[in-house]
This record gives C-alpha cells, sequence and structure tokens, in this order.
C-alpha cells in the first residue's frame, strides 16, 4: 500500500513538474523577442554583376492565406498535421505513438513534426541535427505559437516550404508547376503540389510525374480520412493525366541548386556570421556567380554527358580573384541533390602529379631529367613490394624526361620520382599548395591513391594557376545584412609560396599533354582535344578504375572537372574523353571573346630546343619540343651531359 501511495505521489509530482516547466518555457516565449515572418529566414544570392539570381527559404512573392486555395490548405493540414488547429506547437500524442511505432518497429519509421516546427525549420538557412539545434527549434516552436495565430503561421509556412526545382514558397511553386495563382488551382494540382514537400526532388512531377501522382494519392487519402473530400470525389481523382506547365531545360539553370548548396555551405563555415543573423531579419549574400560561364558548364556537360547513371562534378575558377564562377555537383540537382563538387571525395589519379613534379624542380631535377621508364618492382622499406604499372601496360624501355612523362602520364616515371625525393615531399607540396585532405606519404601517392574533392584540388591547382600564390578560394565574395551591412567580405589573402621559376617551368611542360611532338612510345594523354583549343593551357588528366579527370588552366581560368559512377564502379573505356570534352568545351566557350593570354616568362628561365622524347639537342625539327630551364642549368644539357639522371642500378 506504501508503495502504490509512493509512486502516485511520485506521478503527481512529476505531472506538476511537467506543468510548470510547460507553462514557464511558454511564459519566457512570450517574453521573447517576436520574429518577424515575412523577413525571418530570407536570403538573398547575387551573381557577380550583383544581379539577383536566388531567393531562398522564402518566396519572392508573399501570399496571405486567403488568397490560397482551400484544397491545397486542406491536403497539407490532413498529410502533415491533421491536429494543426488544436495542439499548441506540439503533437504529443503523436510523439507518443510514433516513439511506440518506432520502438516496435525497431527503426525510425515515422517522425511527428507539427508545421509549426517545419516551419522554424524553413526559415533558417541550415538547420543541423544535433541537440542543441532541436533544443533551440523548440523553443523557436513555441515563440511562434504564443505571438502569432494559427492562420498566421500556416501561411508562413506555405510561403517558405520547399517545392522542387529551385522553387520556395506557394506562389512560385503553382506558377512554374501549373502556371496559375494559388487562389486558381485545382483539387487534383492542389493534391500534387502539397505532396511534394515530403521529398521535393522525388516528388516534383517535372522530375518524376509518376512518382508526383503516387504521392498525390497518397495526400488525397488522408484528405479522404480527415472528411476534407468525399468518396465519390476521390475514386474520381487522377483519371487523366495532369498537364504540368514547368519543363526541364538548359535554361533553367537546373546544375545552378549546385552552386547554390555550396554557397550554403560555405556560409555555415564563416565564423564572422552571427547564428541568429538569418532567423531575425534575412541577408544578401554576393558571389562570384558567372551566370554566363554557369550556363555555358551547364550546357557542354548536358551535351557530353549521354550515359545513363554517370555523373560528373565541376569547379571552374578565376585565378585572379580566387573566385568560384561556375559550379556542378552533378548531372541532375533534381534526381540528386548530392554536391559531388563539394562533398565527394575520390581518388585523383594522375592529376596528383603536377605537385609531385613541382617538388622535383623544386629539389633540383629539371624538366630534362630522365628515369628508365620500364616496368619496376620496388622493394619498400615495411618489406612489401610495389610494382606500378603503366596505362596499358606500355612502358618506353629507355630513360625518358621529366617533360615526356608529363605528357604521355608515365606511372613509372612518377613513382621513381617519389621515392627519389621521399614521399613525405609531396604531402608537404600538397599542404603548401593549399590542398586540406589528409593525405598518406606512401609511394602510390605520385599516382594520386589519395582522395580528395574537386573543390579541394581545385584549390591547389589554382596556387599553380596563380604562379605560386596561394590564394583563399570562395563562392561568396561578401555578405551584408538586411540594412547593408558588410559583416563578410572575402579577401583573397594570397601568399607566394611557390618558387615562380620552378613554378612557371611546370606550367610549360603541362602544356605538354596536347604536343603532338611528344607522340613516342605513347600519345600525350589529351591530345584528343587539341585540335579544339585555341590558346594555350597547361593541362593534367587522371585516370583510376572508376574515375577520370582533367585539370587545366591559364591566368584567366581554371577549371578542374571529375566523372564517373557514384557506386565507384569501373567507368567503360569508351567514356574516357567525356571528362576531356566537357573541360575543353566550357573553358573555350567561356574564354571565346577574350584575348589569348599566357604567364610571362620569368628573367631567371630560359627556353632550348631540344628532342622531345630524349631531351637532348637536335637538328630535327619534327620532334623538338621547348625545354625550360632555370638559367645556368641548361648548358649542361648542351653540353651534353644530364643534369640529372638515373642511377645505373636503377
Amino acid at each position: 500500500m506504501k508503495a502504490l501511495r509512493f509512486l502516485l505521489k511520485s506521478a503527481i509530482f512529476m505531472f506538476a513538474s511537467f506543468i510548470v516547466v510547460i507553462v514557464g518555457l511558454y511564459t519566457y516565449a512570450y517574453l521573447s523577442p517576436k520574429l518577424e515572418l515575412k523577413t525571418a529566414g530570407q536570403y538573398y544570392l547575387y551573381d557577380n554583376n550583383e544581379e539577383l539570381v536566388y531567393q531562398g527559404s522564402s518566396s519572392s512573392k508573399w501570399v496571405d492565406l486567403k488568397d490560397i486555395n482551400y484544397n491545397l490548405i486542406n491536403a497539407v493540414i490532413s498529410v502533415e498535421d491533421k491536429n494543426f488547429y488544436n495542439h499548441h506547437g506540439f503533437d504529443y500524442l503523436r510523439i507518443i505513438k510514433a516513439m511506440y511505432t518506432n520502438i516496435k518497429n525497431k527503426k525510425i519509421t515515422q517522425g511527428a513534426s507539427t508545421i509549426s516546427q517545419q516551419y522554424v525549420k524553413n526559415i533558417y538557412l541550415d538547420f543541423d541535427s544535433t541537440w542543441e539545434r532541436k533544443i533551440e527549434e523548440a523553443f523557436l516552436t513555441l515563440e511562434l505559437e504564443v505571438h502569432y495565430s494559427k492562420d498566421e503561421i500556416l501561411e508562413g509556412y506555405l510561403n517558405t516550404i520547399n517545392y522542387g526545382q529551385g522553387n520556395y514558397g506557394i506562389a512560385n511553386a503553382a506558377h512554374y508547376y501549373f502556371n496559375k495563382e494559388p487562389l486558381d488551382l485545382t483539387l487534383e494540382e492542389a493534391l500534387i503540389l502539397a505532396g511534394i514537400p515530403n521529398s521535393p526532388a522525388n516528388y516534383n512531377p517535372v522530375a518524376n510525374y509518376e512518382a508526383s501522382i503516387n504521392r498525390a494519392k497518397v495526400v488525397a487519402k488522408a484528405m479522404l480520412d480527415n472528411k476534407y473530400i468525399t468518396k465519390e470525389e476521390y475514386d474520381n481523382l487522377f483519371l487523366n493525366d495532369i498537364e504540368i506547365y514547368g519543363k526541364a531545360s538548359e535554361e533553367n539553370l537546373d546544375m545552378l541548386m549546385y552552386y547554390q548548396d555550396a554557397v550554403k555551405q560555405e556560409l555555415k563555415e564563416l565564423k564572422t556570421i552571427p547564428d541568429n543573423l538569418i532567423q531575425n531579419g534575412g541577408i544578401k549574400i554576393y558571389t562570384y556567380l558567372d551566370l554566363d560561364a554557369q550556363e555555358k558548364l551547364e550546357k557542354n556537360i548536358l551535351k557530353n554527358m549521354n550515359q545513363e547513371e554517370l555523373q560528373t562534378a565541376s569547379v571552374v575558377i578565376d585565378p585572379k580573384s580566387g573566385g568560384v564562377i561556375a559550379l556542378s555537383g552533378g548531372v541532375n540537382y533534381a534526381s540528386s541533390q548530392y554536391n559531388r563538387a563539394i562533398s565527394s571525395q575520390r581518388q585523383v589519379g594522375s592529376v596528383m602529379k603536377p605537385f609531385l613534379y613541382y617538388t622535383a624542380l623544386e629539389e633540383g631535377m629539371t624538366s630534362s631529367s630522365t628515369f628508365n621508364s620500364q616496368y619496376t618492382t620496388f622493394s619498400l622499406s615495411n618489406g612489401k613490394f610495389y610494382s606500378p604499372k603503366n596505362y596499358g601496360s606500355v612502358y618506353a624501355n629507355k630513360p625518358i624526361t621529366m617533360a615526356e612523362a608529363i605528357a604521355v602520364s608515365d606511372n613509372v616515371y612518377a613513382v621513381k620520382t617519389n621515392m627519389f625525393l621521399g614521399p613525405e615531399k609531396l604531402v608537404e607540396t600538397a599542404k603548401k599548395v593549399g590542398i586540406q585532405a589528409e593525405l598518406e606519404a606512401n609511394p602510390s601517392l605520385a599516382l594520386g591513391t589519395g582522395n580528395i574533392s574537386v573543390l579541394d584540388l581545385a584549390r591547389g591547382y589554382t596556387t599553380l594557376a596563380t604562379g605560386g600564390f596561394r590564394k583563399n578560394i570562395g563562392l561568396i565574395k561578401r555578405v551584408e545584412d538586411s540594412q547593408g551591412n558588410i559583416i563578410y567580405e572575402h579577401k583573397p589573402d594570397e601568399e607566394l609560396v611557390l618558387n615562380i621559376n620552378d613554378t612557371y617551368i611546370l606550367n610549360e611542360m603541362l602544356t605538354s599533354s596536347t604536343n603532338s611532338q611528344f607522340i613516342d612510345y605513347a600519345r600525350p594523354t589529351a591530345l584528343v582535344i587539341a585540335s579544339q583549343l585555341s590558346r594555350k593551357y597547361a593541362i593534367k588528366t587522371g585516370t583510376t578504375a572508376s574515375d577520370y579527370w582533367i585539370c587545366g588552366y591559364n591566368p584567366d581560368i581554371l577549371m578542374v572537372t571529375w566523372v564517373g559512377y557514384d557506386d565507384n564502379r569501373d567507368v567503360e573505356a569508351a567514356l574516357a574523353s567525356v571528362s576531356k570534352k566537357i573541360w575543353a568545351d566550357t573553358v573555350e566557350d567561356i574564354l571565346k571573346d577574350k584575348e589569348a593570354n599566357w604567364y610571362e616568362m620569368p628573367n631567371n628561365v630560359v627556353s632550348v630546343l631540344l628532342d622531345a622524347a630524349s631531351g637532348k639537342p637536335t637538328n630535327d625539327g619534327t620532334k623538338a619540343a621547348l625545354f625550360y630551364f632555370v638559367k645556368g642549368t641548361e648548358n649542361m644539357v648542351l653540353d651534353g651531359e644530364a643534369v640529372f639522371k638515373e642511377k645505373e642500378e636503377d
């Protein structure tokens, strides 16, 4: 009996405590500053001409609830939060039911977020699933409930929700998908729109018509269950196809959404942006985005990508400013929002080699330094053996120069160079040029066995493209609050980290990848696009079984492109040129009306005409190429002595 009384008293105490806590929380919420719903969460994204190109987390046109079709309102309430008008921000019975169902199924199969909670998430630019954020979400939900009526909350929600294809807010969605005002929607159109927010990428009718209709039928069943429509109305739904006004086309700049997501990620990493700024008033984000360059990038991706499931990612940078002027993280944003340009780390293959060969130049090797290109087995210090192979197992079986090794991407030469210098030297150079990925110092790193993202790799290549100056690259030029106060401004913070002589020599050597003079036991790796190029570029390609890369630049542009499958399966050899064609078509389109430009040769660098394969003086103009040297080191070549050559025992 005593135990029963104790349990009863404990239950009463816990219930009373719960009531006190809830009352306290609502009181605190009531005394907190009132959120301005029509500006909360807004952010405006501008291009490099300071033209507004995107408005996120809110509609460009705020629609009053009375101007939204009642069928849409009822559909949203039915499928998202049927007790919306009866709870105070949290549907406790629904939470308990969801917890029971999830425990019973031993996995999360149901959620219990109310419209108020979802609206709070919408007015944040980014909302992490951390406990700190969830607590903040709960407080803001209480603030909404005590400061605003249910109609005001529902109105704000409908004006900020993501309806897919870059459409935020019911006005944008109604216009895009059906060319109508929200008040003029039919029941079927309302059902389709109400179903999209559950998965905007999958349930919008432009990306997947069939899936959107199936989801709309789920919404219709919820309306029927909640007595918003009759059984007769339900039975007569979707008997005929629904006309969709929105069209997926190049002009829609679908891949621009990848740029926007990359901007959001960069914004999240900026320490100078106050956490509560977005919810309290909105921000203006001025970017380096060049819409013309972005359009050309997307056009050329769509033109060259015709293999189902094959994916690509590209970053285009202006080396002078360090600004990212165009970016794509995939082929189709509507189908996949995964941003491969910033989130995917892949093995980079031979595009790692320029950092190796810069290191070699810095350590005293020259463009004519030779190693034997032959099948070689290396005995490593850990007792293991390593036998790198050239592409197609083709070897020169003779000494080749660094310039030719770059042109044809000889793997044996690269590993020998890496072993000669010490693998830790390559890691040091990678860090020096700005690559942030963690790389392991081992012999195979010279062949790109390290995993690096497209944007991170572009950061390192920018240092080469600037002539040795490491820059703080970025997408965001500056950020202002709603009053126009600058709260962040991008500063390249360039620092000379590479020797300008060696960097120039390396850049010249990288032009050999399109130089037919270097056709020997193998062909230069970018020769297939040489006829498409109207000007000089430093280019390096890279290949693994599952990845195709190309990185190329001159003083006016840098572009990095990756092609492969998300599941890391092997890429067919027939697709080897896809990344190269995307790259060549894009850079040529972007620079079409600009004067050709190249780096000024430093005073301490000289050029010598040598045999492309052997690096020795020649009178045969058909096989001759310009080799570049730090002044003085060319004399040993002209005198018939090698500046550096492999030891006989190697």
